[in-house]
């Protein structure tokens, strides 16, 4: 049940840190590059201060470093997927099809060895039942899928892998700290290199540290959440909450359609969290 709260807290600040980044580059005021940055640097600034304050906060094995960088690389990546889909797609759109990763991971899990009830395959089971509702009655828009489904597909990889290091080898700020240096390190680079665009100027922006730092918050809160559940109930929890928040602001902000559609979609996830989590 932590673990739901504070993914459930995760995707508050993760709404709004999304929808600012996709209003921001649907009207030429963010860069790609610069979304990346802005969704990591917070992360890793408020897990570096949790790791220097908590007494063991800091533990990396070097015997974990092969799925370490392979995490890392994967994780750059799924950035540039996932920023172009979210341009792209309508904010629902890109949620639903997101639970997609679910039932991979639910694999993976059983795979690994965790212990997972009958009840929670059945709520899984409708989380992907609704999916199909929607994919069958023309609920989602078509820009955008492409993009959305490989970067699922590519997250039960890496949210595997990080799921695998957390237990066996290092602590989440250790784990997580590293992996968004990468990340930020590769976004400065990148952009310099190919826009010559520095990126740290967005910090001295109001709207634009307002979005980082509920990514911050938002990235915070979910990479502790992998701590007290698998990573399909944590996903599965993640993408439902997600979809609930993205119906909002997707309606109120984009102006999406198809609402009704999705709301009996939305029924079925409900129901398909409530059963995963009791």
């Amino acid at each position: 049940m932590i673990g739901v709260i504070l993914t459930a807290v995760s995707n508050i600040f993760g709404e709004v840190r999304t929808s600012i980044g996709k209003y921001e580059i649907q009207h030429s005021k963010e860069s790609l590059y610069a979304m990346g940055f802005l969704n990591s640097i917070w992360v890793f600034i408020f897990l570096l201060i949790l790791g220097y304050f908590r007494e063991g906060g800091f533990v990396f094995s070097l015997e974990s470093l092969p799925t370490f960088l392979i995490k890392a690389f994967l994780e750059i990546v799924i950035i540039f997927i996932s920023i172009s889909a979210i341009v792209k797609a309508d904010r629902s759109t890109f949620s639903f099809i997101r639970t997609l990763t679910i039932p991979l991971l639910l694999v993976v899990d059983i795979i690994l060895g965790y212990n997972i009830t009958l009840t929670q395959i059945i709520g899984v089971s409708m989380v992907v039942i609704a999916l199909l509702f929607l994919f069958t009655n023309h609920g989602l828009s078509k820009e955008g899928k492409l993009l959305t489904l490989s970067g699922s597909i590519l997250s039960v990889i890496t949210l595997s892998l990080y799921k695998y290091n957390i237990t066996h080898y290092n602590s989440v700020e250790a784990e997580q700290t590293l992996t968004f240096l990468i990340i930020i390190i590769a976004m400065v680079l990148i952009a310099w290199i190919h826009k010559k665009e520095n990126l740290f100027k967005y910090l001295t922006h109001k709207t634009f540290m307002m979005q980082s730092i509920a990514s911050g918050l938002s990235g915070s809160f979910i990479s502790f959440a992998f701590l007290f559940a698998p990573a399909s109930i944590i996903t599965t929890s993640n993408r439902s909450f997600e979809i609930i928040a993205s119906m909002i602001s997707g309606r109120a902000v984009f102006h999406e359609k198809h609402m009704a559609i999705k709301v009996i979609a939305l029924t079925l996830i409900v129901t398909g969290i409530i059963l995963v989590v009791v």
